[in-house]
């Protein structure tokens, strides 16, 4: 049996639910992104998610090494469909001492991470002015993508839509008065004449909720709510009409989700016009050719997204004296 390493670690600190909701701040949450993306990072260190089934339940696994140097990190989900229950854990190790610095309770980094990463896109691809938006969708994605948002780019005008009158009325009275924000009887009327399309619904029987015959020109579309191959979200139109389709993940939107696999049957080639949000970010490519080209941004998640996200909350919680010492701990062995 290996012997720990003498050194000198701290201990390992617990952030709970509670301690995330406290240090979550939407643009430390973006330029932490912004760094990363911008920074290389290989295929091996940002490998597959993967997952083991049962009979109900099911637990996927996403880890990746983060390019700050700073530490590897993976994330728990473990679901139960029957108790319809999931737990969210993910726990960041020290690149150079392998020491467990931190176990987060994961609940909110997801909705934190997709948010964050539509708005770096958003602020790559969209016009350096006051923003008009759209928003399909009033879930707790819609809600976070606009607020994250309007805190990172001047918000002119926003259009909501979702099928239920109740929900998308509820949603805009949350953002007033600090927004000019509108709910609107349909999808097709939110989009007119919108700079920004935030996509995050979709229908009960799987049809697109966008169109890309309701696209203005010059529009950014942000589509987040379809990530698997039954899933749809926008339809094959406006994966066609896009000059270009900025990918979290490239190989998994082509591949594993609902809209580009239909496009794919539709005749699209989307080889052609995927590029990764990296790409993007590094500046290494050039998304629109004139002001009149649409681009979306489609987002799957990534392990990526997650570590540099708990990493954030490491280091704020560490700041403000947050978070709960564990007492116990794993040490370190020599190899």
């Amino acid at each position: 049996m290996s012997d720990p390493v003498s050194i000198t670690i701290p201990p390992t600190l617990f952030l709970s639910d509670a301690d995330v909701a406290s240090l979550a701040d939407w643009g430390a949450a973006v330029a932490a992104l912004a760094d990363a993306y911008a920074r290389p990072v290989s295929d091996a260190m940002v490998p597959p998610r993967s997952m083991a089934r049962g009979d109900g339940h099911w637990l996927r696994s996403l880890t990746a090494v983060s390019p700050s140097g700073g530490h590897l990190g993976c994330k728990l989900i473990a679901a139960s469909t029957r108790a319809r229950r999931a737990s969210y854990l993910i726990s960041l190790f020290d690149q150079e001492t392998t020491a467990l610095a931190a176990l987060i309770d994961g609940n909110r980094v997801t909705g934190l991470r997709t948010a964050a990463t539509a708005t770096l896109a958003v602020d790559l691809l969209a016009p350096l002015r006051p923003l008009r938006v759209a928003v399909i969708g009033s879930g707790f994605e819609a809600r976070g993508a606009l607020d994250c948002l309007r805190t990172v780019r001047t918000v002119q005008s926003v259009r909501v839509y979702s099928p239920t009158p109740a929900s998308r009325e509820r949603f805009a009275d949350s953002f007033r008065p600090d927004l000019d924000i509108t709910a609107v009887a349909s999808a097709e009327e939110a989009v007119r004449e919108a700079d920004v399309v935030l996509c995050a619904a979709r229908s009960r029987d799987e049809s697109p909720v966008l169109r890309g015959a309701w696209l203005p020109a010059g529009c950014t579309v942000v589509s987040l709510g379809s990530t698997l191959p039954e899933q749809r979200e926008v339809d094959e139109e406006t994966l066609a009409l896009a000059a270009c389709i900025v990918a979290d993940m490239p190989d998994e939107v082509e591949h594993d989700t609902g809209d580009a696999i239909a496009a794919t049957r539709g005749g699209v080639h989307l080889p052609d016009k995927l590029v990764s949000l990296a790409a993007l970010a590094a500046g290494t490519v050039t998304p629109r050719r004139n002001d009149r080209d649409i681009v979306v941004y489609k987002s799957v998640g990534s392990a990526l997204q997650d570590v540099v996200i708990a990493e954030m909350l490491l280091a704020l919680a560490r700041e403000r004296a947050l978070g709960t010492p564990l007492a116990a701990s794993i040490a370190p062995v020599a190899k």
